[in-house]
């Protein structure tokens, strides 16, 4: 398939997006072009899968010399960005009206907009796009990206819109250039000869199906030029029962692929014995994805000695044990997208319901797999998810009902065009977050969170979205008040942090902990999920992968976690109250 100029990698947390998009790269690099790959992700895995740091400007890949790489960072681009709209005034303007106007522009729309103009900038500014003769975007988990995609008509529409030339992000005047050039970047999104949008998944349900959710709001937006890459199935089971199963589990989800996605384009890509880090992993990889037929040669575990991981339960059991010592409180299930922070969230609150207790399950997910997961098992539970399109309305018609109501035409016109903004939705969606946290004064709430960028971006807005909500309201809901002390109190706040034994999940999980207590809330438990580690099995390349293993569970037992404990991969798939229940099970450590 001939390669467009611009490529992205989209696809739900924990399929491999990244790395597949670093595969490409090289390829393409490979084979003469000028590439640069970059990471659209809030939290980006580009320095972890490539194993070099990688700035916010074009950084040289060792070993591959037609390649760089760079990452957008959202809080630099946010700086960059405060700095050319306030810059002009320092020295002209009263410190007091400086500080002021910095104030305004401290909000996650500032961070939205600055991130966002420096991603359109890559599709429409010539002396960047004449430097390149392909751009591999490397893009954040599904919800995150629809929302980037869409951001350039939603930007350049409300601008168009907005006359009265004011805006969340200060005044519209003299953005004529970044309206055009929004323009120019919702011409090129729609260009299938220079826009290819790859939809990466693995042989599961879930990714299957937040693959074919992808494709079609995709397509809506005028991105129709698709193809889809399936990675990581095992090509050979052999005899043995593990493997045997493991690649039944994903022959049934492939057979069960939504027919609009079984009809794109599509590439498999066969489950590598190493995890695919690194520049000889990632050449690895772009060769299977080249040759995946080719036969590799695997660990020949005759000849080495390998000594286990350290022990650690196995199961959620103590986890639920610590839980059950009380009534009520709030379970943060957090991590990486693909780790399975679903499944492990209502198989907590299932569990947590047997013993007697009130339970509230709900997810800031936007892909929401929960019913999924439940697989009908859920009905004496209270589920519910925070929408955002339900949670933009009812906030906007709040507004103008209140705010709104004792103003004159022209004010009740200028407040509906603020309220027209992109950025109101993660206002909204903050709000609805801090009243089901307020819900776990009277039993337990166990949140399924969104990957981890973006719930960073929620969990920051604890101590930023007041400044927005009192601006646009004149008032702060106690809920929103009361939500970082809550968040900080152990005694009612449980963080559970999710990761897979692999480099990326747990790197990321060990970020996501830092960040949390610099805003001064201490992670609980870590779970090691879907481990290899303790699964009887003659499979060399799950044997290779459980090798493999040893360093991740050993750096987050001995170096990350006060509290751990691994669950092994299971035969039968964790989902509906029998599935779930498994997740339990103390079984070998």
């Amino acid at each position: 398939m001939k390669s467009t100029r611009y490529i992205f990698f989209t696809g739900k947390g924990g399929v491999g997006k990244t790395s597949v998009a670093c595969a490409t790269a090289i390829n393409l690099a490979q084979s003469g072009k000028n590439v640069l790959l970059v990471s659209t992700d809030p939290a980006s895995n580009l320095d972890d899968v490539l194993e070099i740091k990688v700035q916010q400007y074009p950084t040289e890949i060792p070993g591959i010399p037609a390649l760089l790489a760079m990452n957008l960072d959202p809080e630099e681009a946010a700086r960059d960005y405060r700095e050319k709209v306030v810059g002009d005034y320092r020295g002209i303007l009263p410190d007091d009206v400086i500080a002021s106007m910095e104030e305004q522009l401290s909000g996650a729309c500032t961070v939205e907009i600055a991130t966002f103009d420096l991603f359109t900038r890559l599709l429409s500014d010539p002396a960047v796009v004449n430097s390149y003769d392909h751009f591999v975007f490397d893009t954040a988990p599904t919800g995150h990206t629809l929302r980037l995609l869409a951001l350039p008509k939603a930007w350049s529409g409300f601008m168009t819109e907005n006359v009265r030339g004011t805006s969340c992000i200060g005044p519209l005047a003299g953005m004529f250039e970044q309206k055009q050039r929004y323009e120019s970047t919702v011409a090129a999104l729609a260009d299938p000869g220079l826009v290819t949008l790859t939809l990466v998944t693995k042989p599961e349900g879930p990714a299957l199906n937040e693959a074919w959710r992808a494709s079609r709001e995709l397509g809506e937006l005028g991105l129709i030029n698709q193809r889809l890459i399936i990675n990581g199935v095992l090509n050979h089971s052999g005899k043995d029962q593990v493997a045997n199963a493991f690649k039944q589990q994903q022959s049934e989800s492939l057979e069960r692929m939504p027919t609009e996605l079984s009809e794109l384009p599509c590439q498999v890509v066969p489950l590598l014995h190493v995890p695919p880090v690194g520049i000889a992993g990632l050449k690895l990889l772009a060769e299977r994805m080249r040759h995946p037929d080719k036969q590799v040669v695997v660990w020949d575990f005759s000849t080495e000695d390998f000594s286990p991981p350290l022990t650690i339960p196995s199961g959620l059991s103590s986890v639920v044990d610590d839980l059950n010592r009380r009534d009520n409180g709030l379970v943060l299930v957090m991590g990486k997208g693909g780790v399975g922070k679903t499944t492990i969230a209502a198989a907590i609150a299932l569990a947590l319901y047997a013993r007697g207790k009130k339970v509230r399950l709900s997810t800031t997910d936007p892909a929401a797999h929960l019913d999924l997961a439940l697989a009908g098992a859920g009905k004496d539970l209270a589920v519910s998810r925070i929408d955002p399109a339900v949670e933009v309305a009812a906030y906007r018609n709040e507004v103008m009902s209140t705010v709104g109501k004792g103003l004159d035409e022209d004010g009740r016109a200028l407040l509906a065009e603020e309220l027209a903004s992109p950025c109101t939705e993660e206002i909204a969606v903050f709000r609805a977050f801090a009243r089901t946290v307020d819900k776990a004064e009277e039993s337990f709430v166990v949140l399924d969170t969104a990957p981890t960028g973006h719930t960073l971006l929620l969990l920051d807005a604890t101590q930023s979205y007041h400044r927005q909500v009192e601006n646009t309201t004149g008032d702060v809901p106690e809920e929103v008040r009361r939500l970082l002390p809550r968040l900080r109190d152990p005694e009612f706040t449980y963080i559970l942090l999710v990761t897979l034994a692999q480099a990326t999940p747990v790197l990321e999980a060990q970020r996501l902990q830092e960040d949390l207590r610099r805003a001064g809330i201490e992670p609980a438990w870590w779970l090691i999920n879907q481990t290899w580690t303790g699964v009887p099995t003659s499979n060399l390349v799950l044997k290779s992968l459980s090798r493999a293993e040893k360093p991740w569970i050993d750096k987050v037992v001995q170096t990350l976690a006060k509290k751990a404990v691994r669950i092994p991969w299971l035969t039968k798939t964790p989902k509906g109250r029998e599935g779930l229940t498994q997740l339990l099970n103390k079984g070998s450590d």
